[in-house]
């Protein structure tokens, strides 16, 4: 187990849906309301660079109430709603990150509403930093990166493509450096010595 210790911002997409539902309230306002799971649970990823991750179902405990905001493709230019100003709502269930949001009528808003709509706009990512994690290899010497402790949940975001982006494997790739540093085993000079004379010994056939 490694803990974060810069406040590094990464990037992860997953292939879930992104949903929207129109419907009229009792005023006969139209509302249009995307859903979508920016996060899921103990869901092995497509290999990021060299590594697999997963996300631990308690890596959001205390970040629903950070001042997140849901954007348009992570662009800071291009918000459709804020926790804060109380037009984001966040919650964790059994499967992950779920995030929900009237649709403001902007230019963003009806550009996404139309994208959703179009099925042009299907998939979801968040933007994060690490507190805490996790490195193992599995059975066939595969590395797995676990994030267990969300440090900072900055944004949920509709995206166009899910994809992972380089420059946030290179933020994993010093964490992984660091695990690995921690993890070498030491070198025993007599066992290996003692390797290789059972080994010579083999070879000749003597007990």
């Amino acid at each position: 187990m490694t803990k974060g210790k810069d406040n590094l911002r990464e990037i992860r997409c997953f292939d879930n849906p992104v949903n929207i539902e129109i419907r009229k309230d009792d005023s006969g306002e139209e509302k249009r309301t995307i859903t979508g799971y920016a996060a899921v649970f103990n869901q092995l990823s497509r290999t990021i660079g060299w590594f697999k991750e997963k996300i631990d179902p308690a890596a959001f405990e205390g970040r629903l109430e950070d001042d997140v905001v849901a954007l348009y493709n992570h662009d800071f230019n291009l918000v459709l709603a804020r926790t804060i100003s109380k037009t984001l709502k966040l919650e964790v269930d059994d499967t992950g990150l779920r995030y929900e949001f009237e649709a403001p009528n902007t230019t963003t808003g009806n550009d996404l509403v139309e994208m959703v709509t179009r099925g042009d706009i299907q998939h979801s990512s968040f933007s994060f930093s690490v507190l805490d994690e996790n490195w193992e290899e599995d059975e066939e010497g595969a590395e797995i990166r676990t994030i267990l402790k969300v440090k900072r949940l900055y944004d949920v975001s509709p995206v166009t493509f899910p994809a992972y982006l380089q420059t946030n494997v290179d933020v994993a790739k010093r964490s992984y450096e660091q695990w690995k540093e921690l993890n070498v085993p030491e070198y025993d000079q007599d066992k290996v010595l003692r390797d290789q004379h059972d080994q010579i010994r083999a070879k000749l056939n003597l007990k």
